[in-house]
């Protein structure tokens, strides 16, 4: 068995995402939880950057016991001074020398030949080696340098003392085959290369920063940096989650190689950085997005109600969450809505469970997610359902601030199709007025309540009514998302047994 080194770089490079900046507080909040969370080593801040970032990695290096603590340096000798003073209150301290190699980047951003980078690279190590035993070297853009040089500097800052080589795919321009070539070329032809760890550092520019980083793995490269939900510049970081997940979940692949991430703290962690950072979780997002275990389509249902394994790769309390989510909406069949009636305590008969599943998918249609309330609304409905003298068929209303209220009903009374219109001081009195015109059953209103049975826009909502007619109280009660049909289908449903009493 082989361990793969986590890496967590979400305080350092995860925090340089656009709006996710950080305070000292927060800094220290996550640092605990990623040790909580098992990673091998926090990257805590670039400490010579600004004073908030220098007294961040202190503070966590002072803090945070268990993981190496981290500081980010250039190859420059007030970058390392800042970077040791900083970490060096932790128990494990180690600081991160970065040099550019690449053409592009020596051309026009150090403006300096491949002889010199060497040289600043090796007395870079030399001297944070001097203060620090445990050292890791980063030449940037690894993934856009000439391979030949890349080897050169490798083997130079591994005799000067790094005991982690870091190899950044820093644009993520990179592609899996291409990135593992190039772990692979490192590790058969450095010399040395068996005195350090390598390292990668992938970044999601083309959405590949997950598959180069798994690619490394299995060409050689034996930790891996990333952050929680994959923050970082740009497009982000290759995502911890994942890449943990994977080597897990895929052990047929990453034969013999295992991390010492708790995953079950995955989850927790992830909603941490999203709530501290600003910076929400896509829902879609892998591993720990609000659907990665949810279902909606009803063949999806139905499988995994019978064997969670057919559409479900890995369990998701081992990742955090508390069970796989079965969303009834639209897509949804009737094993599913079935059982979830099961699972609330409702066992219907066939004949109500028909009923109750018709009603279920007309409003499927008209919301995107079907909760337990509109359930309880929907099966009370059926259920206590009565022979109905009174059926509504379709309506329509005019409406507004500077237009006196007129409504149209259609229904069907004793078999028949009947139309009547009126107005009134509302829509829903016009509407219980015109039903009043067809059915000549004339009720006095007592009471009209109207609530939501669950939140958001297109909740379901539900009106109970009293309704007085020859000295009796008839109550109704009608749910629709529409209130105005909920509404008419309540007094309907009043009028129902008002009409039934007179049999």
């Amino acid at each position: 068995m082989e361990k793969i080194i986590i890496f967590d770089t979400t305080l350092r490079d995860g925090e340089q995402c656009p709006g996710a900046s950080l305070n000292i507080k927060e800094k220290l909040e996550i640092a605990k939880q990623l040790a909580v969370l098992g990673v091998d080593i926090i990257e805590a801040g670039f400490p010579v950057s600004s004073p908030g970032d220098f007294e961040a990695v202190k503070t966590v290096a002072k803090n945070v016991k268990g993981p190496v603590i981290c500081g980010l340096a250039r190859s420059v000798e007030k970058d390392i001074d800042a970077a040791y003073d900083a970490v060096r209150f932790s128990n494990r301290p180690r600081i991160h020398v970065f040099l550019a190699t690449s053409k592009i980047h020596m051309k026009y951003k150090l403006k300096k030949a491949e002889d010199e980078i060497l040289k600043l690279a090796v007395a870079a190590v030399k001297y944070a080696r001097a203060k620090c035993p445990d050292i890791e070297f980063s030449p940037e853009d690894a993934s856009r340098t000439e391979l030949s040089f890349l080897q050169r500097v490798v083997e130079a800052v591994i005799d000067a003392g790094a005991a982690t080589v870091n190899i950044p795919d820093t644009v993520g321009y990179s592609t899996p085959f291409e990135f593992a070539d190039i772990i692979g070329s490192l590790k058969y032809n450095v010399p040395n290369i068996q005195k350090c760890v390598i390292s990668v550092h992938c970044h999601n520019d083309l959405g590949l920063g997950v598959a180069n980083s798994l690619a490394a793995v299995l060409s050689g490269a034996r930790q891996v940096e990333c952050t929680i939900n994959g923050l970082g510049e740009r497009a982000g970081n290759a995502s911890l989650e994942e890449i943990v997940m994977a080597i897990r979940t895929r052990n047929d692949i990453f034969k013999g190689l295992y991390t010492d991430i708790n995953t079950k703290e995955l989850y927790k962690t992830s909603r941490l950085v999203s709530k501290l950072t600003g910076m929400p979780v896509q829902p879609n997002k892998a591993i720990i997005g609000a659907n990665a275990f949810a279902h909606e389509s009803g063949i999806h249902q139905d499988g995994v109600l019978k064997e969670r394994i057919t559409y479900e790769i890995m369990r998701p309390e081992d990742v955090g969450f508390e069970e796989s989510k079965i969303v009834l909406g639209k897509h949804s069949g009737r094993h599913a809505f079935d059982a979830r009636l099961k699972s609330m305590g409702l066992d219907l008969n066939k004949a109500d469970l028909d009923r109750a599943f018709e009603r279920f998918k007309e409003l499927a249609d008209k919301k995107k997610e079907i909760f337990d309330e509109d359930l309880e609304t929907i099966v009370d409905e059926e259920i206590s359902k009565m022979p109905e003298k009174i059926c509504l068929v379709h309506f329509h209303i005019a409406s507004g601030d500077q237009v006196k209220p007129t409504a149209t009903v259609t229904l069907k009374y004793n078999g028949k199709i009947s139309e009547a219109s009126s107005t009134g001081d509302g829509p829903v009195d016009a509407c219980y007025k015109a039903i009043d015109k067809i059915t000549a059953l004339t009720g006095k209103l007592l009471d009209y309540k109207i609530r939501s049975v669950t939140g958001g826009k297109d909740a379901l909502g539900e009106v109970t009514v009293k309704v007085e007619s020859k000295g009796k109280i008839f109550s109704g009660r009608g749910a629709s998302t529409d209130i105005i049909e909920a509404s008419i289908k309540a007094y309907v449903n009043a009028m129902n047994k008002r009409a039934l009493a007179e049999k």
